[in-house]
């Protein structure tokens, strides 16, 4: 991936630009993880880079970058800049383009998000971030208040580096996340929800956790639920704890989800009926959940008699011209019945038995 990134930022130094991998992939390379997308800087305009490159797009909320796709990577360049001001708290609304590598990177929030690689595959680093990145420190560039002055998501971020990096916080980013978290109150759901799934999948899922409560950060996120949540890897599950689908963003499939999920944290997950009902997976993360064996409930589910209505051994037809009935609402109740039936073994799953037992039970209802 980095020949690749070289290859991009050699386009465009041939072109008479300065250019420079920095951010994220930088320091995920130095510290030999792996990355995704790769960032460029460079003195190259938005429309001088569309010169440059096919397949490119500029997004529509990021002031002077350009999105580029190629050898299968996509690489977001952003042409050097200064944030003159922000609003809301969040969004560069004034910038200026300049020619200075230094004075952009001096706009970036943390000093191990400021290391770069030029062309030539050598690291430059002016503020610090190496030496950050060996005392496994989150560090702001400058003054972490005013860092998270211009741009609150700042805070989550800190937390969600020091969680998934497993990282210290620097005790100047501590005081000020104190001092500012009331900021988060006022950013948009989907952004802190983009942060906090990233502190919920981690390997150190638990700490992120623990720092969230530890900053009171429960409180302008509103989480307060938050304590709650335990024993589980599951970012669903998390968030069925806390249940905040009223105002945090969520597909309808994963309110359907979380939804049940609630439901069968009151019931016993082992239970034929609650795993016919609901599942294995929102069974097994429930389970998880209350400490229960999730091996077992994997056991309990495949030990199932039927798994869906339509292993039943009898049809809505054959039921019909049992009880000489046209469709209706009854069909329901007794699809119910034998399913119940036949979960706890009461019934055996043959049309003969289930259709003498319901004849038996219902050829007497009006």
């Amino acid at each position: 991936m980095l020949d690749n990134a070289l290859k991009l930022i050699k386009e465009l130094t041939q072109h008479n630009y300065k250019a420079y991998i920095v951010g994220g992939f930088v320091r995920d390379y130095l510290l030999g993880r792996e990355s995704q997308d790769v960032d460029v800087t460079t003195n190259a305009t938005p429309m001088e880079i569309q010169e440059i490159f096919q397949n490119c797009f500029l997004p529509t909320e990021d002031y002077g970058s350009v999105i580029v796709k190629k050898y299968g990577i996509r690489f977001e360049i952003t042409t050097f800049r200064k944030e003159i001001s922000y609003q809301d708290h969040r969004k560069p609304v004034e910038i200026q383009y300049i020619d200075d590598l230094y004075q952009d990177l001096l706009r970036r929030d943390f000093t191990i998000n400021t290391i770069c690689i030029d062309e030539n595959g050598e690291v430059i680093d002016f503020l610090g971030g190496r030496d950050d990145l060996d005392r496994k420190l989150i560090r702001t560039v400058g003054d972490a208040s005013l860092r998270f002055e211009e741009d609150a998501l700042r805070i989550l971020r800190a937390v969600r580096f020091a969680t998934v990096l497993d990282f210290q916080l620097d005790q100047d980013v501590s005081d000020a996340i104190r001092e500012k978290s009331y900021l988060l109150k006022d950013l948009s759901y989907y952004r802190k929800k983009e942060e906090l799934d990233k502190i919920f999948v981690s390997g150190y899922a638990p700490r992120g956790i623990q720092m969230l409560l530890d900053f009171h950060l429960d409180k302008p996120l509103e989480l307060e639920h938050l304590s709650d949540v335990k024993n589980t890897d599951s970012l669903i599950g998390i968030w069925s704890i806390l249940n905040v689908e009223e105002y945090y963003p969520f597909s309808n499939n994963e309110k359907e989800l979380m939804k049940n999920i609630r439901i069968v944290m009151d019931l016993n997950n082992y239970d034929p009926m609650a795993l016919y009902q609901y599942g294995l997976y929102v069974n097994s993360v429930a389970g998880e959940m209350k400490g229960l064996d999730k091996k077992k409930i994997t056991e309990s589910y495949h030990s199932l008699v039927i798994h869906r209505r339509s292993d039943l051994a009898i049809s809505s037809e054959d039921i019909m011209s049992c009880l000489h009935k046209e469709p209706g609402e009854y069909l329901s109740d007794v699809y119910k019945d034998i399913e119940r039936e036949v979960l706890y073994h009461r019934l055996k799953n043959e049309k003969d038995v289930l259709l003498k037992y319901i004849k038996e039970k219902y050829a007497s209802v009006g």
